[in-house]
């Protein structure tokens, strides 16, 4: 048997890597396990999010952003442009540069921070054991106080369309493309198929996006959404709701898509297809059979409130649990699950866990939407206030999208912040605090924003809530 860790971090992500850091740091001798491998054979940190997700996808989403402006963007400013052109290679080493950068970064942390990195795959077993085998075969068989599980999710596969070495590719695939396909096609418009799909239309391709369901991003209070695909047809990104793929084929390097709509069956050709319905939890090969740990009906390690598995001591957190699919939701249970081993009192609060789309423009959204305050049967009111009347988006010349901020009408207690528009993924921060805070729309009201910035629209749509909005016209009070 080797050592006895107090804690036994599996998985090294966002979740993962910091659970451990902050384990250390309460003084509780760490260890972290982790597969990923990169192509020297070393240990690479950072899990899904750095490596092939959150990161890479935000890098090159940025560089085509610049691309798409400096040929399109500039001459209203009166700068001319000409002869701009992408180095596709060039952009994709950038990528790779940030991510080895940030995934070292890990490394140097655990290192300050006293955690120990297994490098391997991880296995649980009976009695708080982890069963660890080395990329080269070897096994070792590491004993825990405390187990955290942060395995993280992988991309869902549809029988329709089987991935292929070239053609046909997830997530991971589409951040290495070597040049723009002329016709690119992606299953899936949730998040990860239009910020990708986004990238490549930027750059020169022809976009199609194939989803099955019939509403436009469902989890999105639907005003919002419906504006923000108002924005994306604009931009050519061909959205074609209620087209379930039904097959694939891959010939001469084309890649036929067949599927149904409301039309019947329909056939496209594209040069490229994302697959990207969505993820799964990671939990292949993870428990021993005799572990204790139980999965619930999706497949998701089973977990309560504060994400302890069914066997004390043994916890999971991240994408391999219950809750939304977001490294931000992974790392604060991390920190949490955390606390609690060390003895302290800590809890998520899942109530205030933003949401973002790193399109342009960005969709950003935390609490409650209007369609289930609506099922709830909960009364409320709803302060809107358009980019377009903004004198900061004006003057960037980025006025697509709206603040909509929705208020108990009873407590006036902001319920919900649901942003499309510039920079959203940083203004929706302020909405959250203000529902950590359990503020009212009135408490947004009466604070002084600086002037002029985009943020001065969540104020204007707080003054909205209840009729007062100075730079719009207002509703009619009933």
């Amino acid at each position: 048997m080797s050592e006895k860790y107090d804690v036994i971090v599996v998985g090294g992500g966002p979740g993962g890597y910091v659970a451990a850091i902050k384990a250390a740091q309460l003084g509780l001798k760490t260890a972290c396990v982790e597969k990923w491998t990169n192509d020297s054979g070393k240990q690479v940190l950072g899990g899904t999010c750095l490596n092939v997700g959150c990161i890479p996808s935000k890098a090159l989403l940025e560089s085509s952003h610049k691309y798409e402006e400096a040929r399109h963007g500039f001459e209203v400013h009166g700068i001319s442009a000409e002869n701009v052109a992408m180095d596709v290679p060039k952009m994709i080493g950038r990528k790779d540069g940030i991510v080895k950068n940030l995934t070292g970064g890990i490394a140097s942390l655990f290192k300050a921070n006293g955690v120990t990195s297994i490098h391997g795959t991880g296995k649980i077993l009976a009695g708080k054991q982890v069963e660890v085998t080395s990329p080269k075969g070897d096994v070792s068989v590491f004993e825990a106080s405390n187990i955290i599980i942060a395995t993280g999710s992988k991309p869902i596969e549809i029988p329709p369309a089987p991935l292929t070495e070239e053609g046909i590719v997830d997530s991971t695939g589409a951040l290495d493309f070597t040049e723009v396909p002329k016709k690119l096609g992606v299953i899936g418009a949730g998040v990860i198929g239009l910020e990708l799909g986004s990238v490549w239309a930027r750059l020169g391709a022809e976009v199609t996006v194939l989803e099955a369901q019939d509403s436009f991003l469902g989890a999105v209070d639907q005003q919002i959404a419906k504006d923000a695909l108002k924005h994306f047809k604009k931009q050519g990104l061909d959205i074609r709701l209620k087209a379930r793929v039904t097959g694939t084929e891959v010939k001469r390097g084309v890649v036929k898509v067949v599927f149904e709509d409301a039309k019947g069956e329909q056939e496209l050709k594209f040069d490229k297809l994302i697959v990207a319905v969505g993820r799964a939890p990671y939990t292949e090969g993870l428990l021993a059979a005799d572990s204790g740990v139980n999965l619930d009906e999706r497949g998701f390690i089973f977990v309560d409130d504060y994400c302890q598995t069914d066997v004390p001591g043994v916890y999971a957190i991240g994408d391999v649990v219950r809750g939304p699919m977001l490294a931000h939701k992974a790392s604060e249970e991390g920190i949490v699950v955390a606390e609690r081993i060390a003895g302290h009192k800590a809890a998520v609060n899942y109530d205030c866990i933003p949401g973002v789309i790193y399109t342009a423009p960005e969709i950003a959204w935390v609490g409650k939407t209007e369609e289930q305050l609506k099922a709830l049967g909960e009364e409320y009111k709803v302060g809107v206030f358009p980019f377009a009347a903004s004198g900061r988006a004006m003057a960037a010349n980025d006025t697509a999208g709206m603040v909509k901020i929705i208020a108990s009408a009873k407590t006036d207690r902001v319920l919900g912040v649901h942003i499309v528009g510039p920079h959203a993924s940083e203004m929706i921060a302020q909405g959250v605090i203000a529902m950590e805070f359990a503020s009212s729309a009135e408490d947004l009201a009466l604070t002084v924003f600086a002037h002029p910035t985009l943020s001065e629209a969540l104020h204007e749509a707080a003054l909205a809530v209840d009729g007062n909005a100075i730079h719009i016209a207002n509703r009619r009070k009933k």
